[in-house]
């Protein structure tokens, strides 16, 4: 018979990476939330499921049941064969460790493979995620990367990530460029996904030295920043890049595109236009509706995102303030990896 295993074996479980996490929720369940590095597979589709729970409300539990067996009888071979090319150790969970994980843990332990079955599910899960955000304590340094709208900073974050560098990328996990444009040709994550992920890896870099993120506000789209991390962000130091406005604007059309969805960002673009000066307003607009996306940034940077962030880096003394200037977002990852270096070592040193 299988066993239930608590949230905290499992977590040093995972940390070890000697467990394959298995969430048996249906896929919609799944995309809403789940344990970072889990897999899913399903012990019901999403229409299946909706299938039985109506039954459960409209009939009785014993037809609800009855109907779910039905379901996963005819796809027992397919459910054990997928379970049986997961060579580690596998634990799985569902919502809040009830039918679902049970009937997947007893299948699978029938057949013996070996199973646990997580106590609490991923509710437990999220509970510890809350619980354990909301009392924080940063170990590692921070260093925020900083710069104008367009600097290129996610390229360089993306960058020294591969090279192993201590990197959290708060833009993608909220799947949002941080602009009103910012969720344009993307699906925003929410709240428990963006909690999950930022903790996981916070954890995985708690021995770290130090560690390099993006300076946000603290809201990005749909997800907040915890007040520990805003803390984090306006004392640590800043390492500002600086690159010329055209090579901004090519940046932003790179990532942005925006002729492949015009009239989202005409649409996003109204949001702001009230607090732009109007004859600058109707100018960006006009270059906008006649795709001239060139000008249409420019003048975006030049009369309302560079003026918002003259703003917001002046709150930051100078002394923690850190300048790359650079031709270009290439240019810049070679002397940012210096500065970090020769920081680190000035740290070990006193």
């Amino acid at each position: 018979m299988f066993q239930d295993i608590r949230l905290e074996e499992l977590l040093e479980m995972k940390q070890q990476q000697k467990v394959a996490i298995v969430d048996v929720r249906s896929p919609s369940e799944f995309a809403n939330g789940n344990i970072p590095g889990s897999i899913n597979i399903p012990v019901f589709t999403d229409d299946e499921r909706a299938e039985v729970g109506t039954l459960y409300k409209q009939e009785s539990v014993s037809v609800a049941k009855q109907r779910g067996l039905e379901i996963m009888s005819a796809k027992l071979p397919q459910f054990i064969s997928t379970f049986s090319e997961i060579h580690k150790p596998k634990v799985v969970y569902c919502w809040r460790g009830g039918m679902r994980s049970k009937t997947a843990a007893t299948v699978i332990d029938l057949m013996d493979i070996p199973v646990l079955r997580l106590e609490g599910g991923i509710r437990a899960y999220r509970n510890w995620v809350v619980d354990t955000l909301e009392t924080f304590e940063m170990k590692p340094i921070t260093y925020s990367l900083n710069g104008y709208t367009g600097t290129g900073k996610t390229i360089i974050l993306e960058s020294l990530q591969r090279e192993n560098y201590p990197v959290i990328d708060l833009e993608g996990m909220a799947a949002h460029r941080g602009s009103i444009f910012g969720q344009i040709g993307l699906e925003p994550s929410n709240q428990k996904t963006f909690d999950a992920q930022l903790l996981d890896k916070l954890l995985s870099f708690r021995d770290s030295p130090f560690i390099l993120m993006e300076a946000e506000s603290r809201r990005i789209g749909k997800v907040i920043l915890p007040d520990f991390l805003l803390r984090e962000k306006e004392q640590g130091t800043q390492i500002l890049v600086d690159i010329p406005i055209e090579e901004r604007v090519k940046n932003i059309l790179d990532d942005y595109q925006p002729w492949k969805d015009p009239k989202e960002f005409i649409r996003a673009f109204k949001i702001i236009k009230r607090r732009i000066h109007t004859p600058i307003a109707t100018e960006i607009e006009k270059n906008l509706l006649g795709e001239n996306y060139s000008e249409a940034v420019y003048l975006l940077l030049k009369h309302y995102y560079d003026p918002r962030y003259d703003h917001t880096i002046n709150q930051y003394p100078d002394a923690r303030n850190y300048t790359i200037k650079a031709n270009n977002v290439q240019e810049a990852i070679a002397p940012i990896k210096e500065l970090l270096k020769n920081i680190h070592v000035q740290l070990q040193q006193t």
